[in-house]
Parts: C-alpha cells; sequence; structure tokens
C-alpha cells in the first residue's frame, strides 16, 4: 500500500471557499453491500439510503475488513488493523494499540468536536475506551453486540438487551428505555444540536451494533417481512433491523436540512462494516462469500459521500479501488490537520479528495490486503495464508492458492492461478513484504486479559450484584476461536484452468 505524505493544506478551488464542514459518519453492523434496495436487494425497504444514493458520490469498489474490531480499528488509523495488534474481536485481542493517533484525536487537533453513538469494540480497559481516544461525548454498549455472551469478551452489561438496553455515557453506565438503534440517532441528533448551536464544528460517528445479532427488535419493526418468500423469521428480524436503520437515517437526514447545515455537513455512509451475513441468503451482490472471509463478499462495500457545500458530484458512482484505510487521510487533507512525521509514516490510506472532486480523476494501481486472522493462541506464524487476500485492481490472490480476475469475474467462481505466473508472483512478494511488516505490531497475541471484564465490573459497582460461577466459566477462555466459516469446508467446487 501507498503511504501517503501530508503538508498543511490549501483546499482544492472547489472547496476553497468552504468553511471546514461537519462531519458524520454512520456505519451499520454486519450488513452487507447487498441488503440495500437500490443496490439491487429485491426484499428490502430503505427508501432513506436509495435517496441519498442520488444526492452522493458512491464509491463502488470500496472494501472494509473481514470482521468487526479490525475495521473499526483501520478506519480509526488509516492503517491495517494488523499494525494496531487487532487480529481478533475477542480475548484482548480486539484492543487497539495505545501507540496509534486516532481519527477523533486527529479531528480535535484542528477544532472539532467528537462523539460516538454505537459500537466501539477496541478494547474495555480504561485506556482503550473512546473516552480515551480521543473522543468527548461516549454513548456505546460495551462488547461485539448487546447482550452478547461469548467466552473472554462481552465487556456489554450484564444480561443486556437492545430494547432498554444499559449504555455506557461519558465513563458510567446509564439504563434506558426504547430501541437501541433509535437511541443511539437520537443522542446523535441531541448532541450534534448541541455542537452546532456552539458553533463548534463536529465529527459525529455512529457505528451502529445494529443489525448484528443477537437479533433482538420490537416486533413492529420487522413484521412487514415475515411470510415473504425464502425470508426465515430470524432473516426478517435482520431485515427489520436495517429498515429501522434507513428510517433513523433518514429523520437525522432531514433535521440537518431543517437546522441549515445541510450544505456544510460532509455525511459518509458505509453500508456495513464487513461483508454480509444474513442477508446473502436474499442478495449477494453478485459476490461470493461473506464476513469472515478474505473473498470480495466479506471485505467489499459501498461508501456514499454527500457534501452539499463541497461540489461533490451528486448522483454518481466511482470505481476506483478504494478502503476505510483512506478515511483518515482524506479527512487529514480536508480539514488541514498537521501530522506529526511519526502519524505519517503510519498511515497506509490514500486521499479520496481527488476523486471527491473528479470521480475519474487518476487512481494509481494498489494493493489491499485482507486477513481475516482469528487464529489461535501462538498460532500467528502458521496463519500467513489461511484466510488471506491480497488484491489489486484486476486480481485477488486469495489464501496463495487462488487467483481470480475481477474485472471478467467479480463473483470469484473460476480460480485463474495458472493463466498469470506474473501477477501471482508480484502479488506473492508484496503479500510477503506485508507479512514481515505487521510482525513486530501483533502486540496483543499474548496479551492476559483481567479474570472478569472491566466494564462487567463497573456496572455492578454503580447498581450491585456480581458474577455468579455459570458467569465466570461462561466469560473463561479456552482458545481462541477460528470463525465459523474456516471451520467448515469448502464445498464449491474451483475451476483451474
Amino acid at each position: 500500500m501507498v503511504g501517503l505524505m501530508f503538508v498543511a493544506m490549501s483546499l482544492a478551488s472547489a472547496h476553497a471557499e468552504t468553511q471546514r464542514p461537519n462531519i458524520i459518519l454512520v456505519m451499520p453492523d454486519d450488513v452487507g453491500t447487498g441488503d440495500y434496495a437500490c443496490l439491487g436487494n429485491p426484499v428490502i425497504h430503505t427508501p432513506s439510503v436509495d435517496a441519498f444514493k442520488k444526492q452522493s458520490l458512491a464509491f463502488t469498489q470500496f472494501h472494509v475488513s473481514p470482521t468487526c474490531s479490525p475495521c473499526r480499528s483501520s478506519l480509526m488509523s488509516g492503517r491495517h488493523e494488523f499494525k494496531n495488534g487487532v487480529t481478533h474481536t475477542i480475548l484482548e485481542r480486539e484492543r487497539m494499540s495505545l501507540k496509534t493517533f486516532t481519527l477523533p484525536q486527529m479531528l480535535k487537533s484542528v477544532g472539532y468536536t467528537t462523539g460516538i453513538f454505537g459500537k466501539w469494540h477496541l478494547g474495555d480497559e480504561e485506556a482503550y475506551r473512546p473516552e480515551s481516544r480521543g473522543f468527548d461525548e461516549v454513548y456505546i454498549h460495551g462488547g461485539g453486540g448487546i447482550g452478547q455472551t461469548y467466552p473472554g469478551s462481552c465487556g456489554d452489561a450484564p444480561g443486556n438487551t437492545n430494547i432498554d438496553p444499559a449504555l455506557w455515557h461519558n465513563g458510567k453506565w446509564e439504563k434506558t428505555k426504547g430501541y437501541c438503534t433509535d437511541l443511539f440517532f437520537s443522542q446523535a441528533t441531541k448532541w450534534i444540536d448541541g455542537a452546532r448551536s456552539e458553533k463548534k464544528p463536529f465529527f459525529a460517528y455512529i457505528p451502529l451494533n445494529a443489525a448484528h445479532g443477537p437479533h433482538v427488535l420490537p416486533e413492529e419493526y420487522y413484521q412487514q417481512y415475515r411470510g415473504k418468500p425464502d425470508v426465515k423469521d430470524d432473516t426478517a428480524k435482520f431485515l427489520g433491523m436495517i429498515e429501522n436503520i434507513d428510517t433513523n437515517f433518514g429523520k437525522l437526514l432531514a433535521q440537518l436540512k431543517e437546522w441549515g447545515i445541510e450544505d456544510n455537513t460532509l455525511v459518509i455512509y458505509f453500508t456495513g462494516d464487513n461483508g454480509g451475513t444474513l442477508g446473502k441468503e436474499i442478495f449477494n451482490a453478485g459476490l461470493h462469500g461473506g464476513k469472515g472471509t478474505p473473498y470480495q463478499g466479506g471485505t467489499r462495500a459501498t461508501a456514499f459521500f454527500r457534501w452539499p457545500g463541497g461540489k461533490i458530484p451528486a448522483g454518481a458512482e466511482c470505481d476506483a479501488l478504494s478502503a476505510h484505510l483512506d478515511i483518515f487521510p482524506t479527512l487529514a487533507e480536508l480539514t488541514g490537520a498537521t501530522l506529526s512525521d511519526e502519524v505519517k509514516l503510519q498511515v497506509e490510506g490514500r486521499s479520496l479528495l481527488p476523486l471527491l472532486s473528479n470521480p475519474k480523476a487518476d487512481w494509481p494501481d494498489r494493493t489491499l490486503v485482507h486477513h481475516v486472522g482469528r487464529w489461535g493462541k501462538g498460532q500467528a506464524v502458521e496463519s500467513k495464508f489461511r484466510n488471506c487476500a491480497i488484491q489489486n485492481a484486476r486480481f485477488a490472490l486469495v489464501k496463495n492458492t487462488e487467483l481470480y480476475d475481477l474485472k471478467a469475474d467479480p463473483g470469484e467462481t473460476k480460480n485463474v492461478i495458472a493463466d498469470h505466473p506474473e501477477v501471482v508472483a508480484t502479488l506473492r512478494t508484496a503479500y510477503d513484504k506485508w507479512w514481515d511488516e505487521v510482525q513486530p505490531l501483533l502486540v496483543n497475541e499474548n496479551v492476559v486479559g483481567p479474570k472478569m471484564n472491566p466494564m462487567k465490573e463497573l456496572y455492578w459497582k454503580q447498581f450491585g450484584g456480581g458474577p455468579d460461577e455459570n458467569l465466570i466459566k461462561r466469560m473463561t477462555p479456552k482458545t481462541a476461536d477460528e470463525p465459523e466459516d474456516a471451520k467448515k469446508p469448502n464445498r464449491r467446487k474451483k475451476k483451474v484452468n
């Protein structure tokens, strides 16, 4: 990947007379690029995102990480998650290195106030929490999913649920009333109102837990999908969670317009934080694989950018190979942030600013690495080629044994590794170099976490109670799990020419 050298910037001429924009970034959880009506899904109802697409520039070859914590880590830093020590979603390997200079820290350096509303999932100990990593306003759940119980993880409140959840708000737990997504958007809207009233530029990060499981939501939010052909009950709930996100997103956009700040607010919407999950059985946008795999279906997303005052073209598309890594350098250049030499060397992403002005601007080819991680304790070295991929704009080398021509075969149905030995050699060399670079940065591999999660302990300190023996047994890790997809044989036959 190509590093980006920063200078204290002057905005491109298209933005020269526009003040520093407010920034909102919305990212659902476990939602695939095929889970939206405007992107081809025949069942889902997403009128707000559909309308937003017509007002935005859509990056159609945009990539995220294969799973939750890794994606968030890359987004916060502008570099691959492994270089932040994040190789899993549990077992302390979800903790983002304390040496990482974060996106909210960067934006605060140029006068922004910052808030997070939803899912953090980058560490539960005090030094790793969002309030210690650059966020002024924090309104989140704990762990990887509300009410999720998983060995060695889950800093969520004991017995939590999506309806009337306990949420972590600026250093303490609060018991709430309502459905989680409604609550996150409501708090974000309230906080934005305060920031704009004080005339402060703001960064509102809304990384939702929906539509991650457990799929718990009010029945009236999903009953419209029950009984549809090939839609199981849990899938109906999943679709209902997405439609509820869409409804809340539409309300937020309407509020920006009512306040008169729509023109100078950059709104970024990712279709999801990783590949698809339950929605794949309905529509997977022609891609192979999903969450927890290194195939395009595990990492491809669509990213929409709307900034009317910044002259971003509406209703346009850009097919440049891009990624979540690019958000940090894009916002650094856009806001005029001055980065230290150390941070400049860490950032791997590229500024998307030239493409935001001209979607057809020159964009040199690059390589992106996707790795599921999630290996067992002490198994990093032998996991080099397990569940990995390296790609450029045309080819993807998967697991070091499969090569796909993404231009001719975006669904990755035909292994052409025998036909392009020079491409394979180039990608393998780039991957070897990348793998060697990440080894000294895998700082969480041998970390032993606390016996009981500190977020749970803080909950009991506030409200009383404590763990029972069964809970302690459930919370005691045995080994780091492989992703479920890795445990199942790949039954799809691949042709080799």
